[in-house]
């Protein structure tokens, strides 16, 4: 008797895979649109800096769940195009503290509403409902594996916030 066939094609890993895709495709063809030059990468750190300005680089990588020394060409990115600037922290000289421009607050205030408007597209031929629960069903499987990444999730303090 012949072995069933496994539809790989199926797996968990292979489809939040392909949504991720549709995911960034749909944030950069939205974003270019726009005239907009952000990954979602650099929209997450500098959501992150407006909800926590005066932070390093640790922080931010933790609060968006992004492996450290990656976070460190992506904060470059952001300081080239002046959207972020580091400064010396005043409790230790040796570290620097990154906060948003008035051009970041400018471009993160012009990138919300597109990012937000986007969401339902990256889920689209889901209900309200399925869009909810997938959601829902998602925020717990990250919560529940998070222990297990090499960059977990680290919420503010106090917040309740998830990037």
């Amino acid at each position: 008797m012949a072995e069933p066939q496994i539809d790989t094609l199926q797996f968990p890993g292979h489809l939040i895979r392909r949504l991720h895709q549709i995911s960034v495709a749909l944030f950069a063809d939205h974003m270019a649109r726009n005239d907009i030059d952000l990954t979602p990468v650099q929209f997450a750190a500098i959501d992150a800096l407006a909800h926590e300005p005066g932070v390093d680089q640790a922080t931010i990588a933790a609060r968006i769940a992004y492996d450290r020394a990656t976070l460190g060409k992506v904060i470059d990115r952001l300081e080239a195009k002046g959207l972020i600037r580091r400064d010396i922290s005043p409790e230790d000289r040796r570290a620097r503290v990154v906060t948003l421009t008035e051009a970041g607050q400018s471009l993160l205030n012009k990138a919300m509403p597109i990012v937000e408007a986007l969401q339902s597209e990256i889920l689209t031929g889901l209900s309200p409902a399925e869009q909810v629960q997938i959601t829902t069903l998602l925020t717990k499987a990250t919560q529940i594996g998070d222990r297990l990444r090499r960059a977990p999730h680290r919420a503010q303090t106090g917040s309740q916030k998830e990037f």
